[in-house]
């Protein structure tokens, strides 16, 4: 992994972090997620007629990666509605990149060499220490931990859907800007349903947030993308997650959940993963 890609999956962790604090935001959470979702594929389809057309390839990942991008939403909002915003996204993306790893093993034939297999491995620990940090006092909420798992487990394999996707595709571009027009109508559609006619009324307060989240989410994945054209999944997975330190900083200053010491060191952690992952 090259300083270049590792700083264009950093930069994708703080815009990720920052449209799920947007998601989280929003009390509706159907609100949040249809602005998010639809406005991720009016985006893709402003983008379709100039950008190049994904390869044949590449079409059954996308077909799979969209169904697998649903059921992440469908469980995000769940995990947001159960549980607080510095516990759910802890866990849900501090669950993914080990599982990723052994994904890649399988079916990319992707092994992460010594140091990268380090790195990945104290990154992790870091971000588990985030994610136990949240249950620190309390009991658990099996309900919420039990949707931030599952939510992970969906992220770790659109992971690999779509990193094994767009290397087939030919375009991060095309490869995005489809992806966002299969997947992002489901949530709206399924809102009008639920609404009949009070759509409109209910989008209306949060439009400006929800598609400024939209327009991060669409920016932070192509980021990702990109990255998975040029690294191993492995190390942009573990990379990606340091979303949830920026996330517990959104949390504290925004939510007003503690940040607090053991949050601190789960930060250095990481840092000391990444280091380790681009030596």
């Amino acid at each position: 992994m090259t300083p270049l890609v590792a700083a264009a999956v950093l930069l994708a962790a703080v815009t990720h972090a920052s449209w799920n604090a947007i998601a989280h935001r929003i009390t509706d959470k159907l609100v949040g997620f249809t602005l998010i979702s639809g406005g991720g594929a009016l985006i893709g389809l402003a983008f379709t007629p100039f950008t190049p057309l994904p390869a044949a390839g590449a079409w059954p990942y996308l077909a799979l990666s969209a169904a697998l991008h649903i059921a992440y939403y469908a469980l995000l909002m769940r995990s947001f509605r159960l549980g607080d915003f510095g516990q759910a996204y802890p866990i849900a993306r501090g669950s993914a990149p080990l599982l990723v790893t052994a994904l890649a093993a399988v079916f990319a034939d992707e092994y992460p060499d010594a140091w990268q297999g380090a790195g990945i491995a104290v990154a992790c620990a870091g971000l588990t220490g985030v994610a136990l940090w949240g249950l620190r006092g309390h009991r658990p909420d099996w309900p919420a931990i039990v949707a931030a798992l599952a939510t992970g487990a969906a992220i770790a394999a659109y992971t690999l859907v779509d990193g094994l996707g767009v290397r087939a595709a030919g375009t991060t571009l095309g490869y995005m800007a489809w992806l966002m027009v299969l997947e992002g109508f489901a949530v709206p559609l399924y809102a009008l349903w639920r609404w009949r006619g009070e759509t409109a009324a209910r989008l209306r307060p949060h439009l400006r947030l929800g598609l400024l989240g939209a327009a991060l989410s669409v920016f932070a994945y192509t980021l990702v993308l990109w990255a998975q054209t040029r690294a191993a999944l492995a190390p942009v997975a573990a990379l990606r997650e340091s979303s949830i330190i920026v996330g517990a900083a959104i949390g504290a200053l925004l939510f007003r959940e503690r940040f607090g010491t053991p949050r601190l060191v789960a930060a250095g952690v990481l840092v000391v993963g990444i280091g380790l992952m681009l030596t």
